[in-house]
């Protein structure tokens, strides 16, 4: 379960210095990880319909070069672990050959209060393991 997007770096993406600033590679984390729950055939509208959300509650990245203005950009993004509580997903960001990002996020189910809850008390449940379990 990968999916790869790409993207063109936007000049607003980037720094004084040309180069993309460092919390724009948070912002293609979760692009990458919509597009691959959209791919999935899970997108977040559906977990929103349920009343069931993924909160951030942990970003690690290790940053390898740099992307500048202009650069097409992979976006990978795989789920390394999933449970009815959270999901951890993986990523790699790259320009060509060259890795510039990897990093993981974990999520955890909350429901529409913002309480960490058991996904495995909604429908949609059912049809998250059958896809990635």
């Amino acid at each position: 379960m990968e999916t790869v997007t790409e993207i063109r770096v936007r000049y607003s993406e980037t720094d004084a210095m040309g180069i993309v600033y460092n919390a724009n590679y948070l912002v293609w984390f979760e692009v990458a990880r919509t597009e691959l729950f959209r791919k999935l055939g899970l997108p977040y509208t559906r977990f929103e319909a349920e009343g069931l959300a993924l909160a951030v509650v942990e970003a690690n990245l290790r940053y390898k070069a740099a992307a500048r203005y202009d650069d097409v950009v992979e976006l990978r993004a795989e789920v390394g672990e999933i449970t009815p509580r959270k999901v951890v997903f993986d990523y790699q960001i790259a320009c060509g050959e060259k890795l510039l990002c990897e990093g993981r996020t974990v999520h955890l189910f909350v429901n529409s209060e913002g309480r960490a809850v058991s996904a495995a008390r909604y429908e949609i449940w059912e049809e998250v393991r059958r896809i990635m379990l």
